[in-house]
Order: structure tokens, then sequence, then C-alpha cells
């Protein structure tokens, strides 16, 4: 398995001077992901949880919806040297799964920083959930809210040594913690935690708040719709395509989520405020 932080020698500047010393950095590696043995997608990633980054993807690409859907998900070895470098992962769908349609429209490579690079088109990422969480009556305290970011920021172990990862957590409106993840792309972690989930049952996510470590884009806010999650925070800013499809989906999108300061900029009614936490 690869490491997720690797270290190199740095020289240091600082208005006292210079030296040199060892440094940590976020690992990131690609991974190529298969399906029924043909390749689907590559994504550079920080090594670790690798079947739940698959499972989460294949979600919230709309190739599955249920656990059970998947069969086996497996390593396989390099098709140059035959040497396992733990890059590429092999899902096999359970009998009577279809597999997913890979065309020219439907480029799937991406990147660290992007979720959606390379697709055809906007309307191509414009999926049907299969659990839509409009519906939803969740709600949750604004007060409690405002404790998330802390949590999460707690959980951040690799960020702590090298202050380069992302990182995104689910939660429930009671505030009982479901997952944290870490990755160098920010949708890679939303999708190890969605795969968490997935792989535990817990999906649809009813009354929960996904919380993501920096600015709430489009392709988050498809994943939160893909999971059936109803309120999407983040603690920097929104994206105008997040805002308009979250309010599309009946999504609770909360921005600038810091202590007990917040904007909420889509279905408000589920954020109570004046309600204090537990």
């Amino acid at each position: 398995m690869g490491r997720v932080t690797v270290r190199r020698p740095v020289l240091r500047l600082s208005p006292t001077g210079s030296r040199s010393r060892s440094d940590a950095l976020a690992a990131e590696e690609p991974l190529e992901l298969r399906v029924n043995g043909a390749s689907l997608a590559v994504t550079m990633r920080t090594p670790g949880h690798d079947v739940e980054l698959a499972h989460g993807f294949l979600l919230t690409e709309g190739v599955i919806g249920d656990r059970a859907d998947v069969g086996t998900a497996r390593y396989c070895a390099g098709a140059e040297d035959g040497v396992n470098t733990y890059n590429l992962l092999d899902v096999a769908l359970a009998p009577g799964v279809a597999p997913p349609e890979v065309g020219v429209a439907r480029n799937f490579y991406t990147t660290s920083s992007c979720g959606v690079c390379g697709k055809a088109a906007l309307d191509a990422v414009r999926l049907t959930t299969r659990y839509p969480p409009a519906d939803d009556r969740a709600e949750v305290s604004a007060a409690l809210l405002g404790t998330l970011p802390d949590r999460l920021r707690a959980r951040q172990r690799v960020f702590e040594s090298t202050g380069g990862l992302h990182a995104a957590g689910l939660f429930t409106t009671d505030g009982e913690e479901i997952a944290v993840r870490e990755d160098v792309g920010r949708h890679n972690a939303v999708d190890k935690v969605i795969g968490a989930a997935l792989l535990a049952g817990r999906v649809p996510l009813a009354a929960t708040v996904l919380l993501v470590s920096g600015r709430a884009s489009f392709e988050l806010a498809q994943k939160a719709a893909m999971a059936g999650v109803p309120i999407l925070a983040a603690v920097s800013a929104p994206s105008s395509l997040a805002a308009d499809l979250a309010d599309a989906q009946g999504i609770t999108l909360v921005g600038f989520l810091r202590g007990d300061t917040m904007n909420v900029y889509t279905r408000p009614e589920r954020v109570l405020v004046g309600t204090a936490v537990g």
C-alpha cells in the first residue's frame, strides 16, 4: 500500500537565515479504477481507503445504488511489469448489474483538484439520483453545525503533518460522526466518506450533514444528491452552480461555516436557530 506522506529535503528560508530540513508532503498517486476488467477512471488521490473511494465514486456516478451491486473489489498487478503497486483496483459488479456506458461523451479522467474535468458537457454530470433528498424532513441546530468544523479539523491527522489535504466528514443531524476521510482531492475525500457509509449499509444518507473543509463545488453538491444527503456544509464558499444544483435537488447548502456564523443558501428551514447542542 502506498504511503500517505512522503518526506523530502527542503531549504527553509526565513528572515533569520536558512537551514536544510526534512518536510512531510501529502502523497499523490494515480488510481486506475476498472469495472469488470474494463478501465473506467483514473484519479489522482492519496493512497488509502481505495475500496471506499471506488464504492463512493461508483455510487455518485450512478453506476451502483447499493453495496450489494458490487461483487468483489481487488487490487491488480500492473500490466507492464506485473508488480502490484496498489494503484489499480478492479471492481466486479454483482450479477444482473449493468456495467457503465463509457464513450467519448463521458470521459472519467479526473485530477486531484476537480472531479468532473474532461467530461464532454455539463449535462453529462446532471445525474438522476436514486435517493432524492428534497423530501428529507431532517433538521439540524445552527449551534451543532458550528461545532463540526473543529471536530473535522481535529480528525485531520495527515493534514496536521503536511498542511496539504482536504477533508470530508459525515455526521448525523444529532452530531454522531459517521466517517471522516482526507485526500489531496476534495472530491476523493467525499467519495471515501460516502463509500464508507455505503459499505456500512447507511445509504441513503437521510438526516445527515456532509461537511467539506474547503469550498462547495458543483461536483460535491452532485455527490451529496446522489447519496441522498440533505445538508451540505462547507468551511469556505459555494460556487454558483453548487447553489443552483442544491436548490434544484432540495439540498440545504451552508457556506462560510465558522463557529456561530454561516450563510445558508438553500432550504434554510432545515437549520434551527436558537437550539442548544445535544
